[in-house]
């Protein structure tokens, strides 16, 4: 929340001060053929004059008319809907009318914002609205201005209060609390996580518990149903813990793809950070890589309570190039540097089948040593040139290359299945629910 200081600027003047001038200057030529009107003419003169001299004093004379106040975060979620409030309270003797013109951060482009109300004597009123922003960075709130208008409506003050408020714009962070809810509650399938059957049962114990319907009768204590007095007690296991968990963002020209205004690196970032969370709360250890044509940041992972906040701000400034990523140096530098056998989500994209084939050598030496995710993009555009109908040949040589991409996409799955490497192939918007969803699966397996 931020008070500004408040600055009188040179009055504007309304429609009806306008209207009201053009009908005396009428009044005025008409007099030349009907002298009659003159003397009308000079009191309707004479009479709007004193109207605007009091309208002036009216709007003028109180210094403290409005008091305005814009309630914002100091973030701002990526790629959600991130709420924005104006407290405007009237602090002059009379009912008036507003407009309200926000001065909103260069990046929205949103140059048409404004809002009309009236607010009587000391009435105080909320005006919000919603931002979506789709880049990270600094983002930076200018002044707020708010045009007064008395019953009169003739003369028109500009209110203008004089600040900036600077807002950083972090990865998606809001989806946070949901899944941190459902992922302590083993509730994820609420948000679309599927349930995964186990197979066999982990070695991590937990605790003893009475035996109910469903309950593996092998993880029967007898020695505790003996305690019990009959009573059947059983040994309840959980997921094993303290596992590591990269996620290696690829930051190449490969990952600078738009998709609904953000770049598919934003929508890896925002599913790393989901992924992080989830991880964490299940006991696991989080870490990340980031890299291009240089390893970027290496975060080792840990599972301490700052552990979030150095993951969120270290992905705040992540930046996409423009050169291909080099996967040896990747390669080279997680030997080196990670020695336990980890879960490695790497999120990246493939176009086509060869851009598979000239880093898949370097993958599947790091499959060697870790359980490696490949996760990759769909091209949801394509996808859709292929479902609509061909009705002239131009669009049915469209569809074909359309096909043929599509296609390509898919061997690359094959590809990286058959060199026993996990893959997800997902749409952006799916991409934080399906890699969530591996992650379950691959831990309730016991793969990693």
């Amino acid at each position: 929340m931020n008070l500004y200081k408040r600055y009188i600027l040179p009055l504007f003047f309304g429609r009806r001060f306008y209207w009201s001038f053009v009908t005396v200057i009428l009044l005025f030529v008409l007099s030349y053929n009907w002298p009659l009107l003159f003397p009308v003419a000079r009191v309707c003169l004479w009479f709007v004059i004193a109207l605007v001299v009091l309208d002036y004093s009216l709007l003028f004379l109180r210094r403290e008319g409005l008091l305005i106040q814009r309630i914002v975060s100091d973030r701002f979620s990526n790629g959600d809907i991130n709420k924005v409030k104006l407290l405007i309270t009237n602090k002059f003797h009379f009912r008036v009318r507003i407009k309200v013109i926000d001065e909103i951060p260069v990046q929205f482009q949103q140059r048409d914002f404004s809002v009309d109300a009236e607010l009587d004597t000391d009435e105080s009123k909320n005006i919000a609205y919603d931002l979506r922003p789709v880049e990270r960075g600094e983002y930076i709130f200018n002044d707020t201005n708010v045009f007064v208008k008395s019953p009169l409506q003739l003369v028109v003050r500009r209110i203008k209060n004089e600040g900036e408020q600077k807002v950083k714009v972090l990865p998606s962070y809001l989806p946070l609390r949901q899944f941190e809810l459902m992922a302590y509650s083993n509730n994820l399938a609420e948000a679309g996580s599927r349930k995964i059957r186990k197979i066999g049962h982990s070695l991590e114990f937990e605790q003893i518990k009475e035996y109910v319907t469903g309950d593996d009768i092998r993880s029967i204590n007898w020695k505790a149903t003996a305690r019990r007095g009959g009573q059947l007690m059983v040994n309840n296991y959980t997921d094993e813990r303290s596992q590591q968990i990269y996620c290696i963002i690829d930051k190449g020209r490969v990952m600078k793809m738009p998709f609904e205004g953000m770049t598919l690196l934003d929508y890896a970032i925002n599913a790393t950070l989901i992924l992080s969370r989830v991880a964490l709360i299940k006991q696991d250890r989080a870490g990340l890589v980031t890299f291009a044509e240089n390893i970027g940041h290496f975060l080792p992972a840990d599972r301490k309570a700052s552990q979030m906040g150095h993951i969120l701000e270290t992905l705040y400034n992540q930046q996409t190039k423009f050169l291909e990523s080099d996967y040896e140096k990747l390669y080279a530098h997680l030997r080196t540097r990670i020695s336990q056998r980890s879960l490695i989500v790497l999120f990246t994209n493939f176009e086509s089948l060869s851009g598979l084939q000239r880093q898949l050598p370097y993958i599947r030496h790091i499959a060697r040593n870790h359980l490696v995710l490949v996760v990759f993009f769909e091209n949801t555009e394509l996808r859709q040139l292929t479902d609509d109908p061909a009705s002239d040949i131009e669009t049915l040589y469209t569809k074909t290359i359309a096909e043929k991409f599509v296609y390509e996409k898919r061997l690359i799955v094959k590809e990286l299945q058959q060199h026993g490497i996990f893959t997800i192939l997902t749409a952006p918007e799916h991409l934080t629910i399906n890699t969530v969803n591996k992650y379950l699966e691959l831990k309730a397996r016991q793969a990693i």
